[in-house]
């Protein structure tokens, strides 16, 4: 077992049987499991870039930052850190990079391929593996087959398309909040990165960009056992078995939200 397999297996609370001196296996079966906890665990966050405290994007860096201080991560960080895991332990794991869609403007956004995500074959199926996509996390692999896959947040599919951003679009129908599918990406199956270094490109974009949402002020969000939980600069927000609370909050209040329900500072 990889150091960072060990590290990660920690931070998120996975409890492995130890026979004979061996670890168990990370099978595919159990990336359901993995995954919902690091869901819970792990926030996607952005504070390391409103505080310029981003660096390249590595094997060490990500360790350091996430699973020896348990810091969150956007995109880019939570799926290289998924995609290194799943490495470690034998998977055929690709990165893509992706297009969010703007639900409300109904169009791409056109600021770039700034979504990373991880695609897995597995017994001769490829599946889109996202860790790194906040609330609309699927918690289980998501056959890139049209066949839609439900967890505890809701139902989850990857349709293909033809369009000229890309050939397959991810959609999402979250529980408690959506009554419809919608698109969340699009992403080119066949554009795939070589390295962590794209992340470290997609990372410049993210916090250098002026239509970026992540450098203008904190998000702070994770998956919790009933709904999810979001903490802005203003305000925290709590879906709970699909009842939501919102509360507005000052400074004071976000630092302890933020150390109580995110133990983060």
């Amino acid at each position: 077992m990889s150091s960072l397999t060990a590290l990660f297996l920690n931070r998120i609370g996975y409890t492995s049987t130890i026979e004979q001196g061996h670890h168990e296996m990370i099978t595919f079966e159990k990336l359901p499991r993995i995954l919902e906890l690091a869901s819970t665990s792990i926030p996607f966050e952005n504070l390391r870039v409103l505080t310029h405290r981003t660096r390249d994007i590595t094997r060490e860096h990500l360790i350091e930052d996430i699973l020896i201080r348990n810091e969150g991560g956007i995109c880019y960080e939570l799926n290289a850190l998924f995609y290194l895991f799943l490495i470690d332990n034998g998977f055929d794991a690709t990165f893509t990079r992706a297009i969010i869609y703007d639900n409300e403007a109904k169009e791409y956004i056109a600021w770039g391929r700034t979504h990373v995500t991880i695609l897995l074959k597995h017994e001769g199926q490829t599946y889109l593996v996202d860790a790194g996509v906040g609330g609309n996390m699927p918690l289980k692999p998501v056959p890139l087959t049209g066949e839609e896959v439900t967890s505890n947040n809701g139902d989850f599919r990857v349709t293909k398309v033809e369009h000229e951003l890309g050939n397959y679009i991810y959609e999402i129908k979250l529980k408690h909040k959506d009554t419809d599918w919608h698109i969340n990406y699009i992403f080119n199956s066949n554009m795939l990165l070589s390295d962590l270094a794209e992340c470290t490109e997609v990372q410049q974009i993210v916090v250098e960009h002026p239509d970026s949402h992540f450098n203008k002020g904190p998000l702070i969000t994770k998956l919790t056992s009933t709904g999810n939980i979001t903490l802005t600069s203003s305000s925290f927000t709590k879906w709970e078995n699909g009842v939501v609370t919102k509360e507005k909050i000052d400074d004071a209040e976000f630092s302890k939200l933020l150390q109580e329900h995110f133990d983060l500072k």
